[in-house]
């Protein structure tokens, strides 16, 4: 891949898509990338999951603090008075034939914490700390997808308008060879079925143009799904990106790198945590707890206003509980998270196996790609001097029109062959560095704010409630909703 190829991609992008001096602004690569990654539903909704992997960590950060809790415990009791001597109720006197109600209220303000759990909250919180990053790196992949889409998009309508060209080019170029071939059987120089074949040709040529621009409306649609609007003139393609210089390197990076593997190796360790968090559910919990009381009472329904305040109670315990039989629940938790470890280290291997393999298809795909070419050009040079010999024997009358026109089709083949073998480089060039895990904003330096998964999750990783932090992460809400 040294002057060779960049000769090869010189020809590539001058040939697969072309541009007018005249044109005021052509589309380019980097416009299509930035408008996909900056319209994609998809990374609006996976940074929106990432935003709810934070705020699971915030729970579990949360779970470490004291809890602050109130209550309002209201009693209303009534009595009525049937016999004929005074009784007391609430504090009150009630005659007889008389009835009469009491209100106590009691407010209570209660902290608690749990003390010791023998790390289960920590445990809890460090494996939620791998969740976060295992979502952080399924972004990136996200991100990958969304580029490579786009890429993919914009060749593809590139190599479709160069296709409608050439097939509009062959209807012209047969409407000539049957004009000709109708004046000829005017003068009596060849056959009526030669002019029908000429026609026949000419009515498959117009099906083949209709086809290619079906196949180039599919890839507008295409484009305008994946981009975000419909595209206008397109520029021609950019020098390709740099990848590696051998296969072996290019694996190496991809299985340091790729967000897969990384997402893979989170959610390993994420579910290696969970048991030994598991195991420690079996353990017991010391909690602390701390509280204050006061009962207010009196007669009618408002005994704060008007009643009269007993004394203020303060308590402190320190409680220790544990589980000695829960059915087998906790020991069949213990038991699903070894089985989820198991099946993670398992997926971890197999992430690796599917990135080495998407990278040796990449490379294999260039290679193939660089072996079409250079056939191709060698190809289209053979049918060019082909049909310029056969049309000038035609005119010598050594050869017939289904000469002239079967040499046209192999010309038109061989250079749709070559165009798209164009397309396949440049596109496996893309496939090559998303399977080593490169396929970025940032790698490729589009020059784009992109989103950053820290500003969010330092905002809540410490479970803010309000407070100058909380007024922050309003903030943030706020500018993420528009």
């Amino acid at each position: 891949m040294g002057c060779k190829m960049r000769k090869i991609w010189t020809i590539v992008a001058a040939g697969l898509m072309s541009v007018s001096p005249l044109t005021l602004y052509a589309e380019t690569l980097t416009d299509a990338l930035i408008s996909a990654y900056r319209n994609s539903n998809l990374l609006t909704q996976n940074q929106a999951i990432l935003r709810a992997a934070d705020e699971d960590l915030a729970t579990a950060v949360g779970t470490l603090k004291p809890v602050l809790s109130y209550s309002v415990d209201i009693a209303t009791s009534g009595v009525y008075n049937p016999s004929s001597s005074t009784v007391l109720f609430g504090g009150a006197l009630v005659a007889p034939g008389k009835s009469d109600f009491a209100t106590t209220n009691t407010l209570s303000l209660i902290a608690s914490m749990d003390l010791f759990d023998f790390g289960r909250g920590k445990l809890s919180v460090a494996a939620r700390n791998e969740l976060v990053q295992a979502s952080q790196q399924s972004l990136v992949s996200v991100e990958q997808d969304v580029l490579l889409d786009a890429v993919t998009a914009y060749v593809t309508l590139g190599l479709q308008s160069e296709l409608v060209a050439a097939q509009e080019s062959n209807v012209r170029l047969i409407t000539q060879d049957l004009r000709a071939a109708r004046d000829r059987f005017e003068v009596g120089e060849v056959t009526r079925t030669e002019v029908a074949l000429a026609e026949a040709q000419l009515a498959s040529a117009n099906a083949a143009l209709a086809a290619a621009q079906g196949n180039y409306n599919v890839a507008r649609e295409a484009y305008k799904a994946t981009i975000g609007h419909y595209p206008g003139q397109l520029s021609g393609l950019p020098e390709r990106p740099a990848t590696a210089s051998s296969l072996d390197a290019a694996r190496g990076i991809a299985l340091r790198s790729h967000p897969v593997v990384l997402q893979a190796q989170h959610q390993a360790k994420a579910a290696e945590l969970g048991v030994e968090l598991a195991r420690k559910e079996m353990l017991p919990t010391l909690e602390g707890s701390a509280s204050l009381s006061q009962t207010y009472s009196g007669d009618g329904l408002l005994p704060l206003v008007s009643g009269s305040s007993g004394p203020i109670s303060e308590r402190l315990g320190v409680s220790m509980k544990q589980t000695i039989f829960a059915g087998g629940r906790l020991s069949s938790a213990f038991r699903k998270a070894i089985a989820q470890h198991q099946s993670a280290m398992a997926g971890l291997q197999q992430t690796g196996v599917n990135v080495d393999q998407a990278v040796g298809r990449a490379w294999s795909n260039i290679l193939v790609a660089n072996a079409s070419i250079e056939a191709g050009d060698q190809q289209i040079a053979a049918a060019q001097a082909a049909y310029d010999g056969i049309k000038q024997e035609a005119e010598l009358g050594s050869r017939t029109i289904l000469d002239v026109l079967d040499a046209d089709q192999d010309l038109l083949s061989a250079k749709a062959s070559r165009l798209q073998a164009a397309a396949n480089l440049y596109i496996s060039q893309y496939q090559l560095l998303s399977a080593m895990g490169l396929l970025t904003v940032d790698h490729l330096r589009l020059g784009i704010p992109t989103y950053d998964p820290s500003v969010y999750l330092n905002a809540v990783k410490s479970a803010p409630a309000t407070s100058a932090r909380g007024a922050k992460l309003d903030r943030i809400l706020k500018s993420l909703g528009k």
